[in-house]
């Protein structure tokens, strides 16, 4: 399984961020786009605009985020430093209300937006003067050869002028969430509840299908019927994002935005909070579009969420990290959305291609496997073989079903181990039940079905092999008799007749 992809903010540059401790407590996973050739060979467009951060400051606040960036990745490096700068620095503290880490969040996004816009002052100059060099109403495909390095580098300032991005973050703070968004990534909330796991997404996506988007255009002088019907605004989906400086300033230029009386792409954030998370046993999930619409192309939309929460809930029995965890759900997206492409069925032609994907799970106190290797036998012949247990096939997976089978344990070992998962307060939770089923609180129709797995718990066997002080392992298998038989063969033939 391949690791997940290392934070850009701690890899191509430095920066104070590097010196904030990460929370341990979650774990990432990630991939790169791909589009497939007619043989299902996939190849990346770009290189992977998503980025994350996961840092666990002072007096117990956590701060997630998952960014979803395009023409670059110039916009989602500088929101994820900015952002954490913003909201890690002393801004926030023990006895802080939730209309204060409201202002917060709201100065910050206000800030980190404004910053950027800035940082792009050179290359706009830039800009300015590159195209003062070319001749006059003269299309770059059309100027002779001469002028190709100043469209070359024309090109790589437009892409960090126009660039972006779409971000969710969550911050925890005493004990309690906070969800700030511009764009349409998502955040989870999945209680384990009597009556199962119960699956919350904590905002709304801004689209075109969200109503009060479309009411808020509409104020602005806006023909929604049109901007519903054309679905994108500058390429993107998203009705508010942070960068993006050519829909921004100017928008009066484009015939779809030309009649609003203000900026009508925000990088206002859409805040919902203080959901309390004291005695709340489950997980948080973080994840950029390309996750949910890359299952929704191979699945039909309307049951992501469930199914992605599911998958988390397989993993946590089988994996003994939450980076595995949460890459080997991305993993299996990848497969379920190539798959789909490869079966030429109905969903083939929505799966030519999928965005980066970046997932991001904080656990709250469910069971994570314990580090225990699979007991393993010897066959008739003496050997061991490595046991790997693959999932059954995507393609069997209904798009509808999100009631599975969860079998849970009531508190105590999982499976021949002591579980150390612990809630924010570092107590051990209990599960209130030894099964349950995976409920939504969204409104979409459910029907019942049984985990393409077999069930989301697999048991593993104790250890059975233990090294000895010199980290050898003793054979299993008696030879005894062997060499008996074989000292006697050559040392005593009358031995061996007595042997045999």
């Amino acid at each position: 399984m391949a690791a997940p992809r290392r934070n850009l903010l701690h890899s191509e540059q430095q920066s104070w961020t590097d010196d904030l401790p990460l929370c341990n407590l979650s774990g990432v996973g990630s991939a790169s786009n791909q589009t497939y050739n007619s043989e299902g060979l996939g190849k990346e467009e770009h290189p992977c605009e998503d980025n994350w951060i996961k840092f666990r400051g002072d007096n117990n606040i956590y701060l997630y985020g998952v960014f979803n960036g395009y023409e670059g990745t110039r916009a989602t490096n500088f929101v994820g430093q900015r952002l954490a700068a913003e909201l890690l620095l002393g801004q926030l503290h023990p006895d802080v209300t939730d209309a204060e880490v409201h202002k917060v969040l709201l100065q910050a996004f206000e800030v980190v937006e404004r910053s950027f816009l800035d940082s792009i002052d050179d290359s706009l100059a830039e800009k300015a003067s590159l195209l003062s060099q070319l001749p006059e109403g003269t299309l770059h495909q059309t100027l002779p050869s001469q002028y190709q390095k100043i469209v070359d580098r024309l090109n790589i300032l437009e892409k960090e002028i126009y660039g972006g991005a779409m971000v969710i973050v969550v911050l925890i703070v005493n004990s309690k969430l906070y969800v700030a968004n511009v764009g349409t990534n998502r955040a989870l909330l999945c209680k384990s509840t009597v009556d199962g796991l119960q699956v919350t997404q904590l905002n709304a996506d801004h689209t075109t299908e969200n109503e009060d988007e479309i009411f808020r255009l509409s104020q602005l002088g806006l023909d929604t019927t049109k901007i519903k019907q054309v679905g994108v605004i500058g390429g993107q989906q998203s009705m508010r994002r942070i960068g993006d400086y050519k829909v921004k300033y100017s928008f009066n230029d484009m015939e779809l935005l030309s009649t609003a009386i203000s900026k009508p792409i925000t990088a206002e954030p859409e805040i919902h909070g203080c959901q309390p998370l004291d005695g709340v046993t489950g997980f948080l999930v973080l994840m950029s579009e390309g996750l949910y619409k890359a299952l929704e192309s191979a699945h039909g939309p309307g049951q992501a969420n469930q199914e992605i929460a599911a998958m988390i809930a397989t993993e946590f029995a089988k994996q003994v990290s939450l980076d595995e965890v949460a890459q080997a759900v991305v993993e299996r997206v990848k497969r379920i959305h190539h798959d789909t492409f490869a079966s030429g069925g109905e969903h083939a032609k929505f799966c030519t291609k999928h965005e980066d994907m970046t997932l991001l799970v904080r656990n709250l106190g469910y069971p994570l496997q314990e580090i225990t290797p699979p007991t393993l036998t010897p066959t008739q012949g003496g050997r061991i073989y490595p046991v790997s247990v693959p999932y059954s096939s995507a393609q069997n997976t209904s798009k509808t079903s999100v009631t599975l089978s969860l079998v849970m344990p009531s508190q105590g070992p999982m499976v021949n181990g002591t579980h150390s998962n612990s809630t924010l307060d570092g107590t051990t939770p209990t599960l209130q039940s030894p099964s349950a089923t995976l409920q939504s609180t969204n409104t979409h129709t459910q029907s019942s079905s049984s985990s393409s797995d077999g069930g989301l718990f697999r048991s593993r066997p104790s250890l059975s092999l233990q090294p000895d002080e010199d980290g050898r392992v003793e054979p299993y298998v008696d030879f005894t008799d062997f060499y008996r038989l074989w000292n006697a063969e050559h040392n005593d033939p009358v031995a061996l007749l007595t042997a045999q």
